[in-house]
């Protein structure tokens, strides 16, 4: 199983501002690859200060000149909101940039806010998706590309720049739907789900979901890959736990809105701290996600790989413009604390994932 480090980059009170989010994501990323995480994962968003990564890739080319092992992706291209053949360059660059040590992760989108103003249509996603990415794969595979779509039609395109990774970087996609799944079946692509601030009980029933749809395309779910992404903070006290996900409940309120035509703005343009219908409480924030002393949040993942026997588990450590110094400390105590409890349950992280009999006996 690979650990990764998400970097959503969420801006809200950084005493720096946007100069002080990028300063502590190349921190945490440098923590990261020095600790042997195996991939740091950009997030892409427009817009708001959810997130001040627009561009994920161009984080993997910068990350690309001061790290030297740690695999570096976007998580995700929201493919949609893309021209394909300015993306398609863009991934051999930043392959090339990396020395081959890119991942492609793919998604479809899901915010109407960003799709509004970039003038696509939500509903369409999918089928733009694949449209796109039948560009990508000619261009960077074949070397030359053209098309005749609904959504894009190109003249005869040839392609200079080719990945370093031939045929293609390893991909992860965001989605659970049967044609993207049995579209991306040849590259053996490993599904990325993340339920985010709502925690376990959500990513499970997403899992379920993917699992029915691998089934629908006449595939076992359980000779997949799965990748999937959580919230985790280490605390000491129940009033830690607490402000994390306080934290939590912030990012969450953020996206909630972001799934809508128009936003809660304040005076400096920020998204409004607003509740919503149905949200969780602050204990059901702490409970629901990883937070909590080293075995508590050995335990919930201990819980999360019995149940779902991921080949990556991604965590994110610096959710709701955390200060550094806390995302940091979890960041060390989770390797130097946590993954040794983990490891004391299951064995070693290298021994999970599919193919591997450790879960199956542990659970």
């Amino acid at each position: 199983m690979q650990l990764g480090l998400f970097n959503l980059m969420t801006l809200r009170d950084h005493p720096d501002g946007s100069r002080g989010v990028m300063r502590d994501t190349r921190k945490m990323v440098e923590t990261a690859e020095e600790l042997g995480f195996d991939i740091a994962w950009f997030a892409e968003h427009h817009f708001a200060n959810y997130s001040s990564s627009p561009s994920p890739l161009m984080m993997c080319s910068y990350a690309a000149g001061w790290t030297k092992r740690i695999k570096l992706g976007p998580g995700v291209i929201v493919l949609p909101l893309y021209n394909p053949l300015r993306v398609a360059q863009e991934i051999a660059v930043a392959d090339t940039q990396t020395d081959g040590r890119l991942v492609i992760g793919m998604g479809t989108g899901y915010q109407q806010y960003e799709f509004d103003r970039y003038k696509v249509v939500l509903d369409d996603r999918v089928d733009v998706f694949l449209e796109y990415w039948d560009v990508i794969e000619r261009a960077l595979v074949d070397g030359e590309v053209e098309y005749n779509g609904k959504y894009v039609s190109l003249p005869k395109t040839h392609f200079a720049i080719r990945t370093q990774q031939k045929p293609l970087p390893p991909i992860f996609v965001t989605s659970s739907h049967p044609r993207l799944l049995d579209r991306f079946k040849k590259w053996k692509a490993t599904p990325f789900l993340a339920a985010s601030t709502l925690g376990s009980p959500v990513l499970y029933k997403m899992v379920d979901g993917l699992n029915d749809a691998w089934t629908s395309i006449g595939e076992q779910p359980s000779t997949k890959p799965l990748a999937i992404m959580q919230y985790v903070c280490i605390t000491d006290s129940r009033a830690e736990a607490l402000e994390a996900a306080e934290r939590a409940r912030y990012v969450g309120r953020m996206a909630h809105h972001l799934r809508h035509a128009e936003l809660p703005l304040d005076e400096s343009g920020f998204i409004k701290n607003q509740a919503y219908d149905g949200e969780y409480t602050l204990d059901e924030y702490a409970d629901k996600t990883v937070v909590g002393d080293p075995h508590a949040v050995a335990e919930k993942m201990v819980a999360d790989i019995k149940r779902l026997n991921p080949s990556n588990y991604t965590c994110n450590f610096s959710f709701g413009c955390m200060s550094l110094e806390r995302a940091h400390k979890s960041i060390v105590r989770f390797k130097s604390e946590v993954v040794p409890l983990i490891e004391k349950e299951l064995g070693p992280l290298s021994d999970i994932g599919v193919g591997s009999e450790t879960v199956k006996k542990a659970g």
